[in-house]
């Protein structure tokens, strides 16, 4: 098409959401030199655009979805979300002080306001979700109970005063499907349905035609041709309705208007819903308009026939002859009439435009307007056959332009088109609200017009308007390469990730080609001695760990068995991956702790996961939830709790007190005595100085009973020595079975490998709070429990002054101990014959031990009874702690 000649100025600035506007919501109209817009929140405002400044604005209830203006009497129709219409009277505005421009909107709260109360409310239903005028008549629709309702509604006449303002007169039910990710009732949440109204040119010329905007007049044989020749000869007007599933239909209007029942309201769904499907566009419809094709024709015809031209209808002469329906995703249906020589057929053609579309509007030509993200462009449905040939007048070749050639306004990111006409000027104005909140006006002009000689004034400005031009397109280009640079990292990104994902879940059996090896050390931090972990993640797949990725790290400390109310406590670490190249590795460390900081509670589970955020690629909008709900699905097993990012589970691991055991550097021989304990780091002379000054100003304090005296907590488990021999495999092995024994225990322990060079069967080591502990490993024999008998056994004793580090030690052993257990039973091996009568007495023992301990659990520990009182229920925990059982 040629080349549209446009000039742009800016009117206002309005204020916006964080995140600019969204299209579907707002809304432009204008009418003679006022201008009523709603941007998509709770303000509608009105604006003088011969004056340049704002008249009045109004603060609905709600967002607004919808607005709808009646001239006479001047009053706005509002929709607002979730609530209903309300009714303002224009009249009672009036300018605002301290506001001379548009700009002072740009706050938050803009003053001066003029609030719609709830008395304002005509229709008050919360399923509404379009509505639109027609003469007297307000039309509604409204989605409830899986269904589309049409509801239509009587205007006041000033000479009803006394009778209720708003009749329902009728309403009608259909349901051309579910809208597009809408569950249930209610109005959908993107996309709202398109109503507006067709009349034929009978009805135009009887003053009964659309005056409202978005509606137009159809000439003949169009009309007839779409709705259908009961429809023209009633000259009844067409309510068109686009839904967001993407189907157009028709409802008369006086189906609905013609004999209302005693009630005032008669339900015209209950027979044969006079509703019609027009077309399926299989995508949401976001406009629908008309066009007038064949301007020149129309002139020609207007030349020849100015006297009679005076006897015809107004609206006649300026019906359009092409109707146009637009989809969201930028699929764009014409219907138009083609005069053949037998009959007049309509003819039904498709377009492709580049979507997504966001709003469009039809000028009083043969150009429609739509907006989309990156520009405005202009299509021109005017098409004459190249062919003068009489006999290709019935070629098929039609009357609609094969495809549409769009041409660029260079104006970006308009979510609302209005399009007005200044008769008095002969321009076109074209009306955008942008994204950002900015109101403006684009003045279009016919090709024609720029063959006129032009003034060196004018030369100027169109000079001017070049140049403006210039720089405008330069800004969009910069914007569309900034986006396109953005897209192409995100999605470089996006298929990075989904790259590592794949390669680690499907290896979830086998080895992991990304894997987090966790081990607990002792290092020297800040002049102290402390527990570490070393968490090495390695990366054996083909591809690299970019930046985006963090490395988490959770330490889950289980509840203290010797505390009350204690509950599971757990930390979490976070180490981002600048880059991690296919082959390498890297090493980080954690402090667990000292013995001069509060204790350790062991055993604790370590979890590695790696962590991707998409709120990196899809933005921090509020799209980006809907966004990534279409990316993954709510059981996708990679997405994170939060539903915020990708998280990949590498490992899980415990580490106990066997690991975090410290021992001296050379361990002793097999024949030499125990060795001594490690000593902890050197006390603060400070603190010995200070305990040595408290013993030395009491000294005739008398010490409690028992205080200093305890023995030192113990416990002991007895393994069948066939069991071991079985998992650890050491019937062909020269090394005793109680060193083996020891070195598998202590396998995990980083400090404990000169274990292996020797025949260590008992060793001495410190806790991580500094506390001693010894085990000892040695070979007995179980006399009383098999008639067969003895039942050889390794013993495995425990020993601590501290009762809390020797039930750690106790908990660790018993872990791997259980671990073995189940290992070999899945082997099916059976147990020897055993001495029931015996075992049954070591129950009754046992049993008898457990009462004596909660018994003196029970009583208050006073004074001197009281120290007597822990000394011997110790007594009974040591000997509930030795059973004589072993594990077969």
């Amino acid at each position: 098409m040629a080349h549209v000649c446009h000039r742009v100025d800016y009117l206002a600035g309005f204020c916006c959401p964080v995140g600019g506007l969204v299209a579907g919501k707002p809304r432009v109209l204008c009418h003679e030199n006022e201008i009523y817009l709603s941007n998509g929140t709770e303000f509608v405002y009105v604006y003088d655009q011969e004056g340049k400044v704002l008249k009045a604005v109004y603060r609905c209830p709600d967002q607004v979805w919808h607005v709808e203006l009646l001239p006479q009497p001047r009053q706005l129709y509002i929709l607002c979300a979730h609530s209903g219409i309300y009714c303002v009277a224009l009249e009672q505005q009036s300018r605002l002080p301290e506001q001379t421009d548009g700009d002072s909107q740009e706050s938050e709260h803009p003053s001066g306001v003029f609030p719609v109360d709830s008395d304002a409310c005509i229709f008050p239903d919360s399923s509404l979700c379009m509505f639109t005028l027609l003469n007297t008549f307000v039309i509604t629709l409204s989605q409830a109970h899986g269904k589309w309702w049409m509801k239509l509604h009587e205007l006041p006449r000033p000479e009803q005063e006394e009778s209720p303002p708003y009749r329902q007169v009728s309403e009608v039910g259909f349901c051309p499907g579910p809208p597009p990710a809408a569950q249930g009732d209610g109005p959908p949440s993107r996309f709202l349905p398109v109503l507006c109204c067709a009349s034929s040119p009978g009805t135009a010329g009887s003053g009964e035609g659309p005056w409202c905007s978005g509606g137009f007049v159809l000439e003949e044989p169009l009309f007839s041709l779409l709705f259908g020749i009961d429809a023209a000869m009633l000259e009844s007007p067409m309510i068109l309705c686009g839904f967001p599933d993407g189907q157009l239909c028709s409802v008369p209007l006086k189906a609905l208007s013609s004999s209302p029942a005693a009630d005032g309201c008669h339900d015209v769904s209950s027979r044969d819903p006079p509703v019609k499907i027009l077309h399926h566009l299989e995508e949401p419809i976001v406009f629908i308009g008309a066009l007038r094709t064949e301007r020149r024709a129309a002139e020609e015809e207007e030349e020849e026939e100015e006297e009679e031209a005076e006897d015809e209808p107004l609206f006649g002469a300026a019906g359009c002859d092409c109707v146009v329906a637009v989809g969201h995703y930028g699929k764009m249906v014409a219907v138009k009439a083609d005069q053949r020589q037998e009959a007049t057929v309509p003819e039904l053609r498709e377009y492709s435009l580049r979507g997504p579309i966001l709003c469009a509007a039809c000028g009083s030509g043969s150009r429609m307007y739509y907006s989309t993200h990156s520009d405005i462009s202009a299509v021109d449905l005017d098409w004459v056959g190249e062919s003068s040939d009489p006999e290709d007048a019935e070629s098929p070749a039609g009357v609609l332009p094969p495809v549409l050639s769009p041409a660029s306004l260079s104006i970006c990111s308009v979510v609302a088109l209005s399009l007005s006409s200044r008769a008095s000027e002969g321009e076109s104005e074209l009306l955008a609200l942008s994204a950002k909140g900015r109101l403006m006006t684009c003045d279009l002009c016919s090709p024609e017009d720029a063959d006129v000689e032009l003034t060196p004034a004018e030369i100027g400005r169109r000079i001017k308007e070049l140049l403006s031009g210039i720089g405008n397109t330069s800004e969009r280009v910069s914007f569309l390469k900034k986006a396109v640079d953005q897209k192409n990292r995100a999605l470089a990104s996006l298929n990075q990730v989904m790259n590592v994902s794949a390669a680690l879940l499907s290896s979830q059996e086998g080895q992991k080609p990304i894997a987090c090896t966790v081990t607990a050390n002792w290092s020297c931090l800040l002049l102290r001695d402390a527990v570490t972990i070393s968490c090495l993640l390695e990366n054996c797949s083909e591809y690299s760990l970019e930046q985006g990725w963090t490395l988490c790290v959770q330490l889950l400390a289980s509840p203290c068995a010797l505390e009350e109310e204690s509950a599971d406590s757990a930390t979490t670490f976070t180490f981002p991956i600048d880059q991690l190249l296919p082959g390498n590795k890297r090493e980080l460390t954690l402090p667990l702790g000292s013995a001069a900081d509060a204790k350790l509670d062991l055993p604790l589970t370590i979890s590695c996961a790696l962590y991707y955020s998409l709120r990196d690629i899809l933005g921090s909008g509020s799209d980006s939830s809907e966004a990534l709900d279409d990316l993954l699905p709510d059981d996708s097993p990679i997405l994170s709790p939060d539903r915020e990012g990708i998280c990949l589970p590498l490992s899980e691991c415990t580490i106990d007190m066997l690991q975090c055991l410290r021992f001296e550097s050379s361990p002793p021989g097999p024949d030499a005595s125990p060795p001594a304990a490690a000593l902890p780091a050197p006390p603060d002379p400070v603190e010995t100085f200070l305990k040595a000054s408290g013993e030395q100003t009491e000294p005739g304090e008398p010490k409690a009973a028992g205080e200093g005296s305890l023995p030192p907590s113990a416990a002991s488990i007895r393994v069948s020595s066939e069991l071991l021999k079985a998992a650890l495999k050491t019937s062909g092995s020269d090394v005793p079975l109680s060193c083996a024994t020891l070195r598998w225990l202590l396998a995990e322990n980083a400090g404990a490998e000169a274990l292996s060079s020797g025949e260590v069967a008992s060793v001495r080591g410190a806790a991580p709070d500094g506390g001693e502990v010894q085990l000892l490993v040695r070979e007995v024999a179980m006399n009383d429990l098999s008639p067969a008998g003895p039942i050889q056994a390794v013993e495995i004793f425990m020993e601590s002054p501290s009762l809390a580090d020797m039930c750690r030690m106790h908990h660790a052993v018993i872990r791997r101990i259980q671990a073995l257990v189940l290992e070999q039973a899945a082997q099916g091996s059976g147990p020897p014959d055993l001495r029931m009568q015996y075992l049954r007495q070591i129950q009754a023992n046992h049993e008898m031990l457990l009462k004596e301990a909660q018994s003196l659990r029970d009583r208050p520990p006073l004074g001197e009874e009281g120290a007597v009182t822990a000394e011997k229920l110790l007594h009974v925990y040591r000997q509930l702690r030795n059973p004589s059982l072993v594990l077969l």
